[in-house]
C-alpha cells in the first residue's frame, strides 16, 4: 500500500481538523468505529452555522414570504431574497431574478423540460444528451420526445468516461433546439467540457442546459463564462438543507416560458376569464417556497465562500490523486471512469463480490459510500457492470480515511476469495 506520508508531508490547502469540528456528524462512530463518510455525491452533510441558522429561523423569525406586511413576514422575505442574491452571486449570475428556487437539480431540469420544452421543441427536432447522465436528466427528455414526436440523441463516450466531442459535433443539426447535458457526472467523476459543448450548441441554434449537481459544490462556476442558458443545482449537495435547490436561467429565456406550476404568487392579476404571469422567477415559484431550506442554503453558500472553492477544489483534486493511487493497486479492483479531468469521485467494481455486500462490509468498519448503479443505468450499461461501489469526496474528508477505505476492501476481497 503506498504510504501516505508523501502526500501529507505537503501543506494541504485546508485545515482540514478544524473544519471537520463545524460538522457534528463526523464525530460519531458507527458499529464501534470513527464514521468515514464518503457518500458525499448523494448527499453532503451540514455544518453547525447551517443547522443553527435554520434552528434560530424556526423559532424566532419564522414568517411566511411576500405575503404580509407585519414585521416577521417582511423580515422572512428579507432573508429570503438575500438567499436569492447569494446563490446568483456564488453562480455568476447576472442577477438574482436569474434564480428560481425549487426542490432541487430534478425539479429544476423537469421545469425546463416541461416550460422550455413544451413551449418550443416540436415534432421532427431533437434533443442531445449524453450516455453518462443521471436519470434526472434522462427521463423528462424522453418523455417530452415521446409527447412531442422529437428525437432524442446521446452523445457517446470511450472507455475511460469521456465524452466523444466528434461524435457530438456531427449529432448537432438545424434541428437540435435543446442540449442537456451533466457538468460532472455523479457515477464517473468525469468532468465534461461544459464550455465547448455550450458553444457549439449554440453555434447550431441550440439552448443548453448544464446538470450541475455535481460541480456546483466542487468548482469555481461561472454561468456567464459558460455561456450556459440553464443551470441547475441541489442546495443538500452543496451542505445545505434537502429539499431545496434551484435553476439558472438567462433572463431573455426564462421570459419566454410559462409557469410549470400554477397558484398562488406566480400572478400579476387574476379574474375568472384571464390570468396575468409575474416576470420571473416568481412566475416559477407558485405557492408557499421551502423558507427554511432556501435561508439554510444561503448560509451553507456563506460557508463555502469562507473556505474559498479554489482551496476546495485544489484539495479535493489531491483526494482524488490519492485515492486513486491507492485503489488501482487492489488486485481484482476495476476502477470504473478513469477521466483525464475528473472530480473528487471513484467508482469501482471488485470481481471477488457485487458492490452492494461491498458496502455492506464496508459499513462494518465505519465507512459510509455508495453501492449501486447510482441512478444511472445506462452509464453502467455502457461499462458492462451491474452497479459499482463509490467513493466520493469533500474538503472534510483525510487521506488517512482513503488509506481505511483501500484495507477495508482488502479484508472484504479476503472474505470473498
Amino acid at each position: 500500500m503506498p504510504d501516505s506520508g508523501a502526500v501529507l508531508a505537503r501543506k494541504p490547502a485546508l485545515d482540514v481538523d478544524k473544519i471537520r469540528k463545524d460538522f457534528p456528524v463526523l464525530s460519531r462512530t458507527i458499529n464501534g468505529k470513527p464514521l468515514i463518510y464518503l457518500d458525499n455525491a448523494a448527499t453532503t452533510q451540514k455544518p453547525w452555522s447551517v443547522i443553527n441558522r435554520r434552528f434560530k429561523f424556526e423559532s424566532e423569525e419564522y414568517g411566511t414570504v411576500r405575503r404580509g406586511a407585519y414585521k416577521l413576514s417582511e423580515r422572512s422575505t428579507q432573508l429570503y431574497e438575500e438567499s436569492r442574491r447569494k446563490v446568483a452571486d456564488f453562480l455568476g449570475a447576472a442577477s438574482k431574478e436569474e434564480i428560481v428556487f425549487t426542490s432541487g437539480t430534478t425539479q429544476s431540469i423537469n421545469l425546463v423540460a416541461y416550460s422550455f420544452g413544451r413551449r418550443f421543441v416540436n415534432a421532427g427536432d431533437e434533443v442531445v444528451i449524453s450516455n453518462i447522465e443521471h436519470h434526472a436528466n434522462t427521463v423528462p427528455w424522453q418523455v417530452l420526445c415521446e409527447e412531442k414526436g422529437a428525437v432524442l440523441k446521446v452523445i457517446p463516450v470511450n472507455d475511460d468516461g469521456e465524452l466523444i466531442m466528434t461524435e457530438y459535433d456531427k449529432l448537432l443539426s438545424k434541428k437540435t433546439r435543446l442540449v442537456a447535458v451533466n457538468h460532472v457526472s455523479n457515477a464517473l467523476g468525469t468532468v465534461n467540457p461544459a464550455r465547448e459543448i455550450v458553444r457549439k450548441a449554440h453555434a447550431a441554434g441550440a439552448k443548453v442546459l448544464i446538470d450541475g449537481a455535481q460541480s456546483a459544490p466542487h468548482m469555481q462556476i461561472d454561468v456567464r463564462e459558460l455561456d450556459c442558458d440553464f443551470y441547475t443545482f441541489s442546495g443538500h449537495k452543496m451542505y445545505g438543507p434537502s429539499g431545496v435547490g434551484g435553476l439558472y436561467g438567462k433572463m431573455e429565456v426564462l421570459e419566454t416560458m410559462p409557469p410549470y406550476v400554477t397558484g398562488g404568487d406566480m400572478i400579476v392579476h387574476v379574474t375568472l376569464e384571464k390570468t396575468t404571469y409575474a416576470k420571473p422567477p416568481s412566475r416559477f415559484e407558485a405557492g408557499t417556497p421551502p423558507i427554511s431550506q432556501v435561508i439554510g442554503l444561503g448560509t451553507a453558500i456563506d460557508y463555502l465562500n469562507g473556505i474559498g472553492m479554489d482551496k476546495i477544489g485544489e484539495y479535493e483534486h489531491s483526494l482524488l490523486e490519492y485515492g486513486t493511487r491507492l485503489l488501482r493497486d487492489i488486485p481484482g479492483l476495476r476502477i470504473i471512469g478513469t477521466a483525464r479531468d475528473k472530480a473528487s469521485i471513484i467508482s469501482f467494481y471488485l470481481d471477488a463480490a457485487h458492490p452492494h455486500d461491498v458496502v455492506t462490509i464496508l459499513d462494518q468498519d465505519g465507512i459510509a459510500l455508495r453501492g449501486g448503479h447510482h441512478c444511472a443505468q445506462p452509464t453502467m450499461k455502457r461499462f458492462g457492470v451491474p452497479a459499482t461501489a463509490r467513493a466520493s469526496m469533500s474538503f472534510y474528508n483525510k487521506y488517512e480515511e482513503l488509506d481505511a477505505l483501500a484495507a477495508s476492501i482488502r479484508r472484504t476481497i479476503k472474505i470473498f476469495s
